[in-house]
Parts: structure tokens; C-alpha cells; sequence
């Protein structure tokens, strides 16, 4: 093997008061990535350009050289999940979330609280399959918490928008309205779409804010998944570039969906079911999980592919939720397990490794944003060796520069 690429969802930060005006990375301890910042490079990268508000998906295509007209969320994501897609099939990426009422469309909680276990969204996600009658098929399959995938089937036009405000136009803040798909063209197929997507949303509404499981969960003080908010439709199969030579450890849709259409051997494992009400107790099981997973993997797989591609999810999640210790103690977990064992593996194997994030999630703003990642490149055979520690304020001075995520690969050598 030449090279690992570990990108951790998030990573990028600013300053935060709890932390006396410095980043999560400059206050964690983490003496392993430190100990690879020592012998490499930093330097900050815009994962799509300058100015521009990445989604996860925007990012992994661009950092892997594709245009973003390339996919879409909601069709990465139906092929992460397993569903079988043609052209033509319109297909979104879901959140379970909680509205007043369809009338007001307030949006009280994008994500229900993070307290929707898998148990629940399957009952509910049976609830609407079985009970919407359309004049059109559709699949509704629930993924990890919150998040679900819906696709109809048929010749569909993507020329539609989603509801959820948050997305719309670009924007990448928390929006606390409900918004109607819409057609963006004034095409007849258009048109139609947004029709069918529309009236999927009114009765969905009215089964999910009568189903038992809400009656329950409103009976404990929680918030009901009564609603779902769509984004990143799509009905063109994603033309991404290859990416033979790779492997690739993910375990959540759009990451598995991505990386098996871009020609990678995928190696995944089921996410552990939420069935408590701690969402980051269930974090924490999967982020250990995600780390032992890739350890075991790499040590059987690392003679088999030129490169791998490691997408850890969980360090995303506390910059929306504002929670920049958990955020610290992640960034810790990892350093103390993975990254131990990957500074290990690249002393001993001489492999190169990158670590950087696809966009940056700063706790205070609770959104993603466009300030730039830290990149972190440790080669072999580097002669450096001094003491510096792996943060942002350290990459912006480092040697890589500042460049753009589509120029990943050609500043550090890896390619396809």
C-alpha cells in the first residue's frame, strides 16, 4: 500500500469560548497526529473553491476530482443503501424531522432531537410504504437514525427542488420553515414531478403525525417525526472517475454509495441501532466501532490495494449540535486508537498518510461553512522533525499552501 487518506466529517473549526478563543484540534491531545504533523506538511484546503459552502457530498466529489454536477446526494445515497436505481428513478436523501403543524410549517427540530431510534423509523417508514397510494412506485427505506432515502420510481425529471429550506439555493443554515418542492423548469415532467413529490409529503405528514410511535413519543416529552425534509434529488446514475486501485472503509450511505461508484473495493459493517435516548452514547459505540473496523481491515487488506480511503463520520455531529467537548473527545478517541495504530503502520510499512476533513462544521455556528480544512501529509520519507502541533492556525502556515480540494491528490502524490 502507498497512501491513506482519513477524512474526518467536520474536522474544521474556529475559535470557541469554552476553549479560551481556540479550535477543538488546538486544545486536544493528540500526540499521534502530532507526531505526523512533525514529520510532514500542513496546509488548508478548500474542499470545493473558495467562498463556497460545502454538503459532504459536494466535498468527496470534488476531493476526488469530480464535477459536482457529477452526482447527487439523493443518488449516492439510494446506492449506498442497496436500492436497485435506473435512469430515470428520482431519488432524495430524507430526514425524520419535527414540524408544528403542515399549516405554520414551523420546523421545531431537523433531526427529532437525535432521539429517533432505528426501531421507531422502521415502524414509521412501514407506515408509509404500506399506507400512501400513489399513481407511481416508491421505495422508502430508513438508514441510520434520523436519515432515510426515498426514490420513485419512473421517468422522472430532476428539475425539482427538495423542502428542506436549509438546502435550498445553496444556503447551508438552519432554516425554521417548511418549503414545497417546486418544479425549476416550467416543464411538463417538471411539473409533474413536483407534483407526485409534493403529494407524497401531505399524507405522509398525516400518517406520521397520527402513528402510535408518535402518540408514545409525544406521551415521554420527545418530539415526533412527523415530517421529512428532502434534498439533493437526482435521476442520472452518478459518472464519477475510477478509483480501481483504492479501498474504501465507510459506513454510512452517501460514503458507501460513493465509493462503490467510483470503482472502490467497499468494506463496511452495520451501524449499531440507536435504541436508547443518548444519540452520542450511540455515537461513541459507532466511532469505536469505525475505528476497529478500519485497523482490522488495513491489516488484512493493506497488501491488496495501492490506496485507502477512510471516511469517519461521528466528528461531524457535535459541530451541529454545539458540542465542542464531544467533539474533542472524539478527535481524542481517534488519535488514542486509529491514528496510534496508523502511525504504526506508516512507520512500519513506509505508507503515506493524509488526514484532513471534507468541509468544515464550526460548533458555535452549528452548520457547516466555508472556511477552509487543515490538510495533514505525512511522508515517509520526509526529514523533517520538529515539534508542531496539528491544528488549524498551524496549516495555514504550513508548506502545502492553500488549494482546492480537486488538487488533493496532485499536492500529495496519491493517484488512481
Amino acid at each position: 500500500m502507498k497512501g491513506v487518506l482519513v477524512i474526518l466529517d467536520g474536522l474544521g473549526d474556529l475559535p470557541n469560548r469554552q476553549f479560551g478563543d481556540k479550535t477543538v484540534l488546538e486544545v486536544a491531545h493528540t500526540p499521534n497526529l502530532d507526531f505526523l504533523a512533525n514529520r510532514g506538511d500542513m496546509g488548508m484546503m478548500h474542499s470545493v473553491k473558495p467562498g463556497f459552502t460545502p454538503a459532504s457530498d459536494d466535498a468527496i466529489v470534488s476531493i476526488f476530482g469530480n464535477k459536482l454536477m457529477s452526482a447527487t446526494r439523493g443518488m449516492l445515497e439510494a446506492h449506498g443503501t442497496g436500492l436497485k436505481i435506473i435512469r430515470g428513478d428520482l431519488a432524495y436523501r430524507v430526514n425524520f424531522a419535527t414540524i408544528d403543524n403542515l399549516k405554520d410549517g414551523n420546523v421545531l427540530d431537523r433531526r427529532v432531537g437525535r432521539t429517533l431510534t432505528d426501531n421507531e423509523a422502521k415502524i414509521l417508514a412501514n407506515e408509509l410504504n404500506n399506507k400512501i397510494k400513489l399513481p407511481v412506485k416508491f421505495e422508502f427505506i430508513p438508514t441510520i437514525q434520523h436519515r432515510a432515502t426515498l426514490v420513485f420510481k419512473g421517468g422522472f425529471s430532476d428539475n425539482v427542488s427538495g423542502n428542506d429550506s436549509t438546502y435550498l439555493l445553496g444556503k447551508h443554515v438552519p432554516i425554521d420553515k417548511v418549503g414545497r418542492c417546486y418544479p425549476l423548469l416550467e416543464d411538463e415532467n417538471a411539473i409533474y414531478s413536483a407534483n407526485v413529490v409534493n403529494e407524497f409529503l401531505e399524507h405522509a405528514y398525516e400518517i406520521l403525525d397520527k402513528n402510535n410511535v408518535n402518540s408514545e413519543r409525544k406521551r415521554k416529552g420527545l418530539l415526533p417525526a412527523n415530517y421529512l425534509l428532502l434534498r439533493g434529488p437526482g435521476v442520472e446514475i452518478p459518472k464519477l472517475k475510477q478509483y480501481k486501485k483504492w479501498m474504501s472503509i465507510s459506513y454510512m450511505p452517501l460514503e458507501i454509495g460513493f465509493s462503490k461508484l467510483s470503482g472502490m473495493e467497499t468494506f463496511s459493517f452495520p451501524y449499531p441501532p440507536l435504541k436508547r435516548l443518548d444519540a452520542y452514547e450511540n455515537l461513541h459505540e459507532g466511532l469505536n466501532m469505525a475505528s476497529e473496523f478500519s485497523i482490522k481491515v488495513l491489516k488484512k487488506h493493506y497488501e491488496d490495494f495501492d490506496y485507502a480511503y477512510i471516511h469517519i463520520k461521528e466528528t461531524d455531529l457535535p459541530g451541529h449540535d454545539n458540542k465542542p467537548f464531544e467533539k474533542k473527545a472524539m478527535i481524542e478517541y481517534l488519535d488514542k486508537n486509529l491514528f496510534k495504530f496508523l502511525k504504526e503502520f506508516a512507520l512500519s510499512k513506509s505508507v503515506k498518510i493524509c488526514v484532513t476533513g471534507d468541509h468544515s462544521t464550526p460548533c458555535r455556528l452549528k452548520a457547516h461553512s466555508d472556511d477552509p480544512v487543515p490538510v495533514l501529509f505525512y511522508n515517509p520519507s520526509s526529514k523533517l522533525n520538529r515539534e508542531i502541533k496539528f491544528c488549524e492556525k498551524n496549516a495555514i502556515r504550513g508548506n502545502l499552501g492553500t488549494f482546492n480540494g480537486g488538487d488533493l491528490f496532485k499536492v500529495i502524490g496519491f493517484d488512481r
